[in-house]
């Protein structure tokens, strides 16, 4: 009998769906980011700022904030730590953080290890109140912050986005994969009232 092929797949692959009427919120897989988390090694915090800002054109964030340049960004996340992101880097961006960093931080791939999701739209806010015991509200919580919290007794890590075109305030949640589908039910029974859709992966 032949072996079956294993099939990646993305972490909402047959759980986006779209619920609900109207269009309150727009949900967007980011399956392809890489994904690393950054711990900084003893007494290479100076130097650790210093090498990410020449390769990368970035200042390193203190406390819970995103900084981003050219499709890398890091998050702080807790003391001298990051998640740091790249667009469309998959499993290679751990790698390139490894040889640019790897003497001053620790570098872990988590891309397979959790799943993000882009969340943006009028009535965001209003769905995330259901689940997230945080002040989202846009004086309390800026563009640019980040927060470790929970979502329906789930560990996330979220941060806030520049808004939208139209306003409407865009954030993004990472949760670990094997949540995925919790996070997802979780978020469809608050988005409904408001008209959940799920948009292209991207």
């Amino acid at each position: 009998m032949a072996d079956a092929a294993l099939v990646p797949r993305a972490p909402f692959s047959g759980l986006a769906v779209s619920v609900g009427t109207g269009t309150g919120i727009l949900a967007t897989d980011r399956d392809g980011l890489g994904l690393a988390t950054v711990v900084v090694r003893n007494g290479q915090g100076p130097a650790l700022r210093r090498r990410v800002e020449e390769r990368f054109g970035l200042l390193m964030p203190d406390g819970p904030r995103r900084a981003a340049s050219g499709g890398i960004a890091f998050a702080g996340t807790g003391p001298g730590v990051w998640l740091a992101t790249q667009e469309s880097g998959g499993n290679e961006f751990a790698a390139v953080l490894e040889a640019e960093i790897g003497a001053m931080a620790a570098v872990i791939d988590q891309s397979d290890g959790y799943a993000v999701l882009r969340l943006a739209g009028p009535k965001l806010r209003d769905a995330l109140a259901k689940i997230v015991p945080l002040d989202v509200h846009p004086a309390a919580f800026e563009s640019g912050d980040v927060a470790s919290t929970v979502a329906w007794h789930m560990g996330v890590t979220l941060w806030r986005l520049e808004d939208a075109a139209d306003g409407s305030p865009v954030f993004e949640f990472a949760v670990f994969r094997s949540l995925a589908g919790s996070f997802w039910h979780a978020l469809a029974l608050s988005a409904a009232e408001f008209g959940l859709r799920v948009d292209a992966p991207g």
